[in-house]
């Protein structure tokens, strides 16, 4: 895929710095990108890791384009409930994964950070209320859920169940068409009440007559998702790097 456009090349991943490289990073930028994804079914036609891969991808961009530290990812968070068993399917917690994330973010503002960029693809209630409400001593935490920006405007209308559906899907062609077998995807369109259940994360169970996802992800293709991943990324970018904090104090 392409990236968007920057002087750099590479992101700058935290876990192949020293205690003394970080430092003085984050005494020109003290900001952390912190990807967390999950590892859950999205339909026999997509990876486990589905999530992981579209939020590893827009933290590996916006640190690349700017400059900002880049945490290693939280590769498993509080799945979708289901009436079936998906092997290799593993879930947290929502308490588990709260800790989890605070006990990191506690670490790393020890070590200087001051302003967390917590990036999820996972719109679950029990996973958004962990990742959204971490404490610190006094550095700032902003939670981006790709999906709660209003990507129905790249989409050119209505979105529909967003589990493994077109819009998941056609991200991932974007990200890597390799990890996308079409051939297997299966449209469930589920009745109404499960569908809007399932537009803003919910907490019914996936069916169990589904295939593990939710839509038609037979309408997937790469340049939706190529449409939909810039639409996401620019939000981002707007509206969490690009703008100015003004001092305290100032008017």
């Amino acid at each position: 895929m392409s990236e968007p456009h920057s002087s750099r090349e590479h992101p700058i991943y935290l876990k192949y710095l020293t205690p003394d490289a970080v430092r003085a990073h984050l005494e020109r930028d003290s900001r952390l990108i912190v990807p967390v994804g999950t590892t859950e079914q999205h339909g026999p036609h997509l990876p486990l890791g589905c999530d992981t891969f579209i939020v590893e991808q827009l933290a590996d961009d916006l640190s690349t384009e700017f400059g900002v530290l880049r945490a290693p990812t939280v590769e498993y968070g509080v799945n979708a409930p289901t009436m079936n068993h998906y092997p290799g399917s593993a879930s947290l917690r929502r308490k588990t994964l709260h800790r989890f994330l605070n006990d990191l973010v506690g670490s790393w503002e020890a070590g200087g950070v001051e302003q967390f960029i917590i990036i999820t693809a996972h719109g679950s209630d029990p996973h958004q209320e962990a990742v959204s409400t971490l404490h610190t001593r006094q550095a700032r935490v902003r939670t981006v859920d790709i999906f709660a920006v209003p990507i129905e405007r790249a989409n050119g209308g209505g979105t529909g169940p967003i589990h493994g559906g077109e819009l998941d899907t056609s991200l991932l062609l974007y990200v890597d068409a390799t990890l996308v077998d079409l051939s297997k995807a299966r449209d469930y369109l589920p009745h109404k009440g499960v569908g809007r259940r399932y537009q803003r994360g919910g907490r019914g169970a996936i069916p169990k007559d589904s295939p593990g996802s939710l839509g038609r992800p037979s309408l997937a293709t790469a340049e939706k998702g190529e449409r939909l991943y810039h639409f996401i990324y620019e939000r981002i970018a707007s509206r969490v790097f690009r703008i100015q904090v003004a001092p305290e104090g100032s008017q």
